[in-house]
């Protein structure tokens, strides 16, 4: 058979569900998932496979109204995946909608020339009749190819949606390894996770402007991996939040994103996590961008 392959972008208002979509397709974690809106912040690459055909997933930010150029960032790196895609997924949280950020999502992609697709996610916990309704709506206003509804935790739709795109992918030959699902590099993906637990572990607590920035990823002699990283926040009262009582928190955070760590790489791993206070760190921080795989916007 010829090998196909190609790009699929992945966007949606924030919280729509997009990662934990991607994660689904290519049938392993590559994107970090948090009940935190606005999570993903670079443009990460998800691989997924079926048969001969490789589908490049883009998984971009959540787009939404930007005001700082954290945000700004963002949003261009979210309409950046979507250019000179195969396909454009739409991604809506059936339940919550989210019409605030949806609408101007809908008016930005009507015109848009890349093939589109709505899928509306977390359908198992909507009754059926809304959904329909919901999906009648949202294709009288974007004319979509096509309409998905799917539970990316759960599964449900997922293989159905996979099999779609494989079919829509040109022929090419595959851009990536076989064995390799993500185009994140181990140090991104380490400080992703790490961040991740960050959210989860202090969920309301720790506002949204926080980093993890890649210090060093060295092999030991041993064969195990030693990563240090940092941890930005912008004032005092974030940096005790984060270290808890006692180093508490921090040592929890440290202790679940190094076993997910070694986990995920199938070798044993040091982390080592220390806090840094920097006001402002996403108004002037260029290098830190760059880490995270986002442009600087002026």
């Amino acid at each position: 058979m010829t090998e196909r392959c190609g790009l699929v972008a992945v966007i949606g208002a924030p919280n729509a569900g997009k990662s934990t979509l991607v994660n689904a397709l290519v049938g392993q974690k590559v994107a970090i998932v948090s009940a935190k809106a606005q999570t993903t912040r670079a443009r990460l690459l998800g691989v997924a496979l079926a048969g001969e055909v490789q589908i490049v997933l883009a998984d971009t930010p959540g787009i939404f109204a930007p005001r700082r150029k954290l945000d700004r960032a963002m949003v261009a790196a979210a309409w950046e995946g979507a250019q000179e895609a195969d396909a454009v997924l739409l991604v809506v949280d059936a339940v919550k909608q989210r019409r605030h950020e949806l609408e101007p999502l809908l008016e930005s992609l009507k015109d848009r020339p890349e093939r589109r697709i709505l899928v509306l996610n977390k359908v198992d916990a909507s009754a059926k009749e809304p959904l329909l309704d919901l999906a009648r709506e949202l294709s009288e206003k974007v004319d979509f190819a096509e309409v998905f509804f799917v539970s990316a935790l759960s599964g449900d739709g997922v293989e159905e949606l996979k099999t779609h795109l494989a079919d829509l992918m040109p022929e090419g030959p595959w851009l990536y390894p076989e064995d390799q699902v993500s185009d994140a590099s181990e140090r991104l993906l380490a400080c992703e996770i790490t961040r991740e637990q960050l959210y989860r572990q202090l969920h309301d607590e720790l506002p949204y402007d926080c980093a993890v920035r890649p210090e060093s990823y060295s092999q030991r002699k041993d064969g195990s991996l030693e990563v240090r990283q940092q941890i930005l926040v912008a004032r005092d009262s974030q940096k005790s939040i984060v270290l808890g009582k006692g180093g508490s928190r921090i040592k929890a955070i440290g202790e679940a994103a190094r076993k997910e760590l070694a986990e995920l790489l199938g070798q044993k791993v040091h982390l080592f996590l220390h806090v840094r206070v920097e006001e402002g760190w996403d108004e002037k921080a260029r290098d830190i961008y760059e880490e995270m795989g986002l442009e600087w916007q002026k």
